[in-house]
């Protein structure tokens, strides 16, 4: 096998009779090409996580992000609740929680990284985030409507 040099001349010629194996002694060496194996394999991993958006913090299949906002997995804004202050607990119920449903998670649904789940008063489970509430706005109608940003000076958007 000929191997070129930068500028297209073969490395081995007769003036140069240096074989691969004594220009490059260690990468025969078996313990360099498991070495080499496993950071190949580390490096497919941790980009693999990357690219799934598991980087910083899994975020349920209950919520995604577009385009800056926190929404539901059908694209619908997601928001938060100043009077929210109690760790844990929702302070929107009743008929609030018409106006505000919560995004809801079901029995199956795990807490993970920034996300948890609360017990709300009437049993439900809800998604929060950094230990907010989430909530969807009954006004919104369509994907990406935002309606409910700003409402009564107590409602914003939730952001990542």
């Amino acid at each position: 096998m000929l191997y070129e040099g930068a500028i297209g001349a073969p490395l081995h010629t007769k003036e140069n009779k240096m074989s691969q194996s004594a220009a490059f002694p260690r990468l025969s060496s078996p313990r360099l090409v498991l070495a080499a194996g496993a950071v190949a394999l580390a490096a497919l991993g941790l980009g693999g996580c990357s690219s799934m958006g598991m980087g910083m913090s899994s975020a349920p299949s209950a919520v995604k992000v577009a385009n800056g906002t926190l929404t539901d997995a059908h694209g619908m804004t997601l928001y938060t609740f100043d009077r929210d202050t109690m760790a844990g607990k929702s302070a929107c119920n009743g008929n609030c929680a018409n106006n505000w449903p919560p995004l809801t998670a079901n029995d199956a649904d795990k807490a993970s990284g920034d996300y948890t789940i609360i017990v709300r008063d009437d049993g439900k489970r809800q998604w929060a985030y950094h230990g907010k509430p989430l909530y969807l706005w009954s006004k919104d109608k369509m994907p990406g409507d935002q309606t409910g940003d700003g409402f009564m000076n107590a409602w914003h958007i939730a952001k990542p």
